[in-house]
């Protein structure tokens, strides 16, 4: 193993699950090791496995005791553990995915005008509050670093279809936001929000904590499967999709809006294969050619 991994903490939930935790803080070097190992571990699932479940710093395993005895699946995970070491050199096949977004919506404007006796500033918006604890001189410049560089899709969950995403960028440019003080009991559907230093998109209409910056029209959940990119499964994320957000005006978003509605639209997507050491080594220059991909035909 790497003398920069972590060695893993092993507990077990119960008769069927196994839980293993990576490393307490969550960056995207843990990430991308628990995509790693859990990446590996579908390549030799053992039989009696019956689920794989990649979090942020961690990750989880459903098995069937009378299948699987549990000292062996314990083993078998800690010889994945050994050979992924830090997760270096591990390239995971994965998808760059552009996510038009209209910033500061009149919906979630009005979500969050009802709610600000929630939220740490009464008197500004979620947006105008986040420019301003990051040191941004306003929206315009917070858009900008929002939609500025991709973001690395660490898990899925929560609620259904929903994606948790990690800014790739050096720690010291993360955009950083706290949750709103309580939980709001509504937000929008779609909506682009932030919290802590992971951004989302709710899948769903309900309750919610994190700031609120826009709104997309592009589905990512759709249960009836009747929308082109829900052909396989009605969640459109999967941990290891690397997103840009790509600003849009009313008037593209109201078409983008036509084309869901008409049952047409398509979420652009391009294949990648994405291994940390290039875009530890050089995090600008990775992302401009990794959104490159975005634009080629």
């Amino acid at each position: 193993m790497s003398e920069n991994a972590t060695p893993a903490r092993y507990s077990w939930g119960g008769d069927e699950h196994i839980f293993v935790e990576l490393a307490e803080e969550m960056s995207l070097r843990a990430n991308f090791r628990a995509m790693a190992i859990t990446t590996s571990l579908r390549a030799q699932r053992p039989d009696g496995v019956l689920e794989i479940c990649p979090a942020n710093a961690s990750y989880q395993v459903r098995y069937d005791p009378d299948v699987l005895e549990p000292d062996t699946l314990l083993e078998h995970l800690r010889d994945i553990e050994r050979k992924v070491g830090d997760a270096s050199d591990f390239s995971l096949a994965t998808r760059v995915v552009e996510i038009p977004v209209l910033y500061r919506d009149p919906w979630t404007t009005e979500t969050l005008l009802r709610f600000r006796d929630r939220h740490q500033d009464p008197d500004a918006t979620d947006i105008e509050y986040a420019a301003r604890i990051n040191g941004l001189s306003g929206a315009e410049e917070f858009i900008a670093a929002h939609s500025g560089s991709p973001w690395f899709t660490s898990m899925v969950g929560f609620v259904a279809g929903l994606p948790f995403m990690f800014q790739m960028v050096p720690r010291e440019r993360q955009l950083v936001v706290p949750k709103y003080l309580r939980p709001r009991t509504d937000t929008p559907k779609q909506t682009v929000g932030h919290g802590g230093c992971f951004g989302c998109i709710y899948s769903v209409r309900g309750a919610g904590g994190y700031q609120m910056f826009g709104i997309t029209p592009a589905p990512i959940y759709d249960p009836s499967q009747s929308m082109p990119d829900f052909a396989d499964f009605m969640v459109f994320f999967r941990p290891g999709d690397i997103v840009k957000f790509t600003p849009v005006e009313r008037d593209e978003y109201d078409s983008l809006l036509g084309q869901v509605s008409a049952g047409e639209y398509r979420i652009r997507a391009r294949e990648v294969d994405f291994g940390p050491r290039p875009f530890l080594e050089d995090p600008d220059g990775f992302n401009a050619r990794l959104l490159e991909v975005l634009r080629a035909d």
